[in-house]
This record gives structure tokens, sequence and C-alpha cells, in this order.
């Protein structure tokens, strides 16, 4: 469910004195809002196990930030279980993440207070997830999902991350430029989407380490960030 209408409109145009140079937020869901990555580990290994094979730490390392075909891809070839498409593959994965989603999943360290004060502040929030569109209101249940002005969903885009296109099309949907927003991100694939796109970047590692990268900054949780700090990342560059 999107705002983005309402809010679009309300945005400050640009060269109004006292515009906030920050425009907007964008955050990607899994491993960085919320603690899912290991209920999609659980989801892959049972998977793989059904097809005859074994997925290792290392197999799930690979493929975290990842959209659910090129994973299934990576299954096929892992297993050769050339009889399914990445799309079955997919779909079989959904269902079993799906499944372990009924528990809900535990909010990441600091995200909910941090997406609260920035949606009291007015600042205009973005979803952008490699997951599909069925599953994202689901897995965002912890935070809500109206707390964000739109979504881009991993089936909505022309490109998944690592390619730009999620970002660049979260900042066109809302009207302003990539490199007035912030992204935050927990993978490689994921904050690489962010950057190329023109994004300040913020990357809060979970699961895999990120290689440093310039214009990217680190931070070991989302706890103590706030809107000042957000606001100067934009103004610095």
């Amino acid at each position: 469910m999107s705002q983005l209408s309402t809010v679009s409109s309300e945005l400050p145009e640009a060269g109004v004195e006292g515009e906030r140079r920050l425009q907007a937020v964008l955050f990607d869901m899994d491993g960085t809002l919320i603690e899912s990555e290991h209920l999609w580990g659980e989801a892959e290994a049972e998977l793989v196990a059904e097809l005859g094979g074994v997925w290792t730490a290392e197999d799930h390392r690979v493929n975290v930030g990842n959209a659910a075909e090129p994973v299934g891809r990576y299954i096929i070839e892992l297993t050769g279980a050339d009889h399914l498409t990445p799309r079955q593959v997919a779909d079989m994965l959904y269902a079993r993440f799906l499944a372990k989603l009924e528990g809900g999943a535990e909010v990441r360290p600091g995200a909910g207070e941090l997406v609260s004060s920035l949606s009291r502040a007015g600042v205009p929030l973005v979803l952008v997830t490699s997951t599909e569109r069925a599953l994202v209101e689901t897995a965002i249940s912890g935070i809500g999902l109206d707390a964000f002005v739109d979504s881009v969903a991993g089936d909505e885009v022309d490109a998944n991350k690592p390619h730009p296109d999620p970002y660049l099309r979260a900042a066109r949907r809302l009207g302003v430029a990539p490199e007035r927003c912030v992204a935050v991100e927990d993978s490689v694939v994921g904050v690489a989407s962010a950057a190329d796109a023109g994004c300040v970047t913020v990357a809060v590692p979970n699961h895999v380490e990120i290689p440093p990268r310039a214009g990217v900054v680190f931070r070991d949780s989302l706890v103590g960030v706030d809107l000042d700090w957000l606001e100067s990342l934009v103004a610095d560059r």
C-alpha cells in the first residue's frame, strides 16, 4: 500500500530556503530492518536437502541479498535438479520462507526506532527489497508497511540488486535525486545497487562481510542513528 501521491506533493521544491537536503531514506529489508537471513538459510537448506544436495554456510553467504530466481538457478546447478526451472525453485523456496515467517521476524536493533523517528519527522521512507511483492507485507509486519510511503519489490524491477535499478526506480517514483537519498543496506549486492544508483549509502554488515568502498559509510548497527546524522551525510557530499 502506498501513500506516494500524497507525500510526493508535500516534498519541498528545489531552491526553497531552509529546504532539507535529505529528501528520502531508502531501506533494504532482509538483514537490514528484520532478522530474516537465518530464515532464508533454513529454507534454502531444507529445499536443497529435498533435492538431494547439501547447503553450506558458504552457499548461503554468496547468495545473501540476491533475488529468488538467481538463487533458484544456483540451487539447480548445485543439486542437478534440471527438471525444475529457476522460477519453480524460487516458488518452492518462498513457500518455505513464508511458513517460517508465521512466527514473525525479529526487528533488527535500532531499526524500529529509526523508522518511527524518521516517519514522525516527515522524512519519506521507501522499502527497497529483493524479496518479491507477495512476501513483503508479511515479512515487514514487525515494523509495518504503512510506515513507508512506497516500496519497490524484487519482482517489480527490470534488473534486481546488484544492479542500480531498484534504487533508481525508488528515487524516480518519489521525484527526488538519488544523491539526496540515503540508502541503508546489509549485503554486498545491496550496497553495490545503492551506491551505483548514486545514493549516499550506509552499510550495516550483518551475516556477510562488506568490502570497503569509497563513499560508503559503515555502521555496526542502526542503534543511535538519527535524522541529524543522516542529513549530515547528504550535506557532506
